[in-house]
């Protein structure tokens, strides 16, 4: 077994005022596992599954029963499907494990299921555990865990909250326990996990490259270290790893009885209200990682720097209102939440009975008081109002027309966002699950089966598999009741249709015929609803711009939507319109695309008022490239956006050379989709 690369050697983790915000995070949901897990988010080249790995070595050994598949606690045993267990169980001690679920895996791998050599040698429903079962009371950690599927995040992120998994299938009804610590790290360039998902977890930070030169060269010192002589440098560091155990241990042994009083219970209300957080969870994780922390800390009670520092850990990812926020918190808003007392007072005494003392209390706005100090509320300033468009007196002439100097870019605004139809590609595709497009996928509704080809996966269909080989079983010298004679060729694999995500390309026309009349406003705020379908629909994004006398890509295929939408925003227009280079940027990407990942199935989304107006022979350029395009097959949507009394149908022609679908900007939103189908019934 190769030596793991030492916690405390992680820089940061050993820094002179403790541990930094990941190592900590890590430290405080070992010490407290309802806290609710760990996700790390953070570039790429940041240590993150490095120390994760390194955890499990720090903490204190378990004990578990001899020979029990679940982990089970000696003390509590009760839940595992290998019990009942006498008085007089054997018991071992054995780390804890650090259990890591790939990103391709599947639910019966994560679950358990079926034993299915059992049940069709021997005719037997046996469960098989999963690696839920071997996480119980260890780490489960899964690395680039925004691209697990979704429906296997609520999976973990229920069973972490439950505490036990449940299995209800082929047969097979289990229940055991499933405590654990779950650590997901992520690169947000790769795309985003939900809101409701990231709430579901309890604690996040962020992390980046130390810009320092001296921590860069002390993290490239050690490296090299234990790259040299793994053996040798984990022994440099026995030392400061065995007094993290030991510190952990007793932090583990104290936090059962350390309090939390009501005056600590109200500050934390106030600080998650002052934040805005919905719902309840946001308390709960910050009052558990406050307990964590001060047993940590080694105190008995939970003090304010306790609170600030689990409000830092717990709150964050709560304050996104919508996907395209960035996560973060106010510093200064924190620090008029938690006052400016360095501790919290200590439980009030009982008062004894007798007289009030002379004089009024001071109250708030009263004598003595400070009628600023108790407002929740704090002043905001409005926030900058953004540049506009060019206005309706820029004509389209003097921004795009033949014979003019191209109009100075200008970056127009982005309107409130709206839900919008939804457009698929067209047939069915083989490509990862999503949410879009019709396609045979790895989780959906069972419609048949098939024999698998060579080294293709699948979901075996038991019943088609035993079908398959009924007809066989004289030949192949079954006697009575025994056990079925099978062979390979009588394997099926199930069928099943649900949908997929697809790389869904942006084309969008930035020209000076866009900037007119506000037109670009409608365009991006238009597009910025389409990434956030595309986000929800976990999909694969691209941008390509076209303005002046050339095209460029924005931004290359990326599961990033936050990326997309901050290079939108920042999308300047103005110039003369060269449709054909934008539509062969377009298809030259989409071609580097299939190359690279061919079960992805693209949709272009060109977003255009159909105009081209730059070079000779622009027009007919532009319907070459059209032509291109409609041969290689990708399915293409035109959105107009020509709007106004006059209007030349440019973009309609467009979409009829693509082989596209032609909708009007003012129908990419579904309740617009709705209105004109009753007004046409």
């Amino acid at each position: 077994m190769s030596q793991q690369f030492p916690f405390s050697a992680v820089v940061g983790a050993d820094g002179p005022d403790g541990p930094d915000p990941m190592a900590l995070a890590l430290i405080l949901t070992t010490i407290a596992p309802d806290v609710g897990g760990v996700l790390v988010r953070g570039e790429k080249g940041t240590a993150k599954s490095t120390i994760v790995r390194a955890l499990a070595a720090v903490l204190p050994p378990i004990d578990v029963v001899a020979g029990d598949r679940f982990s089970s606690d000696p003390r509590d045993a009760g839940l595992s499907p290998d019990g009942p267990f006498g008085p007089d169980v054997a018991v071992e001690t054995r780390p804890v494990r650090l259990v890591e679920l790939p990103v391709g895996a599947t639910e019966d791998r994560v679950l358990g299921s079926l034993h299915l050599e059992r049940a069709l040698a021997e005719g037997k429903a046996e469960y098989e555990p999963g690696l839920l079962a071997r996480a119980h009371r260890g780490i489960l950690y899964v690395d680039e865990v925004n691209l697990l599927h979704d429906h296997l995040v609520d999976l973990l992120l229920d069973a972490a909250a439950m505490g036990r998994a449940t299995v209800e299938r082929d047969g097979v009804s289990v229940e055991h326990a499933a405590r654990f610590v779950l650590v997901g790290t992520m690169n947000p360039e790769e795309g985003e996990l939900r809101p409701q998902l990231l709430d579901r977890f309890g604690l996040t930070v962020e992390v980046a490259a130390p810009r320092e030169p001296a921590l860069r060269a002390e993290v490239v010192r050690r490296r090299m270290a234990y790259d040299a002589d793994p053996a040798a440098f984990a022994a440099s560091y026995a030392e400061a790893e065995a007094a993290l155990r030991a510190r952990i241990a007793d932090a583990q042994a104290l936090v059962g009885s350390v309090r939390l009083t009501d005056a600590g219970l109200l500050k934390i209300a106030e600080v998650c209200a002052a934040f805005d957080v919905d719902g309840l969870r946001a308390d709960i994780v910050t009052a558990r990682t406050a307990v964590a922390h001060a047993a940590w800390s080694g105190r008995a009670q939970v003090t304010l720097d306790d609170i600030r520092v689990a409000a830092r850990l717990a709150l964050p990812h709560r304050r996104r209102r919508k996907p395209f926020d960035a996560p973060g918190l106010d510093e200064e808003l924190l620090e008029q939440a938690l006052g400016d007392e360095d501790d919290l007072p200590p439980e009030p005494e009982p008062e004894p009975d007798g007289p009030e003392p002379d004089g009024p209390a001071p109250e708030d706005g009263g004598p003595g008081a400070d009628g600023d100090a108790g407002d929740p509320e704090t002043e905001v300033p409005p926030p900058p109002v953004p540049p506009s468009s060019t206005d309706s007196t820029d004509s389209i002439n003097s921004a795009d027309g033949a014979g003019s100097a191209p109009a100075p870019s200008s970056v127009a605004p982005t309107g409130a966002t709206y839900r919008t139809r939804l457009l698929t590609v067209h047939g069915v595709g083989t490509g990862t699950a999503g949410r879009r497009s019709r396609a045979r996928t790895t989780n959906g509704r069972r419609i048949g089966a098939t024999t698998p080809r060579p080294g293709q996966g699948g979901a075996i269909h038991l019943v088609e598999t035993i079908r398959a080989s009924a007809g066989h079983q004289r030949v192949r010298g079954r006697a009575g009741s025994g056990p079925l004679v099978l062979r390979p060729a009588d394997l099926r694999v199930a069928v099943r249709e649900g949908r997929e995500s697809n790389l869904v390309l942006f084309c969008v026309d930035a020209s000076g015929s866009m900037a007119a009349r506000r037109r670009m406003e409608q365009v991006k705020t238009a597009v910025l609803s389409l990434l956030l379908d595309a986000y929800q629909r976990r999909d694969k994004v691209g941008l390509v711009t076209f303005r002046g006398a050339e095209a460029a890509v924005a931004l290359p295929p990326t599961h990033s939507v936050d990326a997309a939408a901050q290079r939108l925003e920042e999308l300047p227009s103005g110039g003369r319109t060269p449709l054909a280079e934008g539509l062969l940027e377009a298809a030259h990407l989409l071609s580097v695309e299939r190359t690279r990942d061919p079960q992805r199935r693209p949709l272009l989304v060109v977003v255009t008022d159909g105009r081209a107006t730059s070079g000779a022979d622009a027009v007919a350029r532009s319907r070459m490239a059209a032509g291109l395009l409609a041969e290689s097959g990708v399915t293409c949507v035109v959105v107009d956006c020509e709007s106004g009394p006059m209007r030349m149908g440019l973009a309609a022609t467009l979409a009829e050379h693509l082989g596209a679908e032609h909708v009007p900007i003012g129908e990419v939103s579904a309740e617009a989709l709705v209105d004109a189908a009753r007004r046409a019934a």
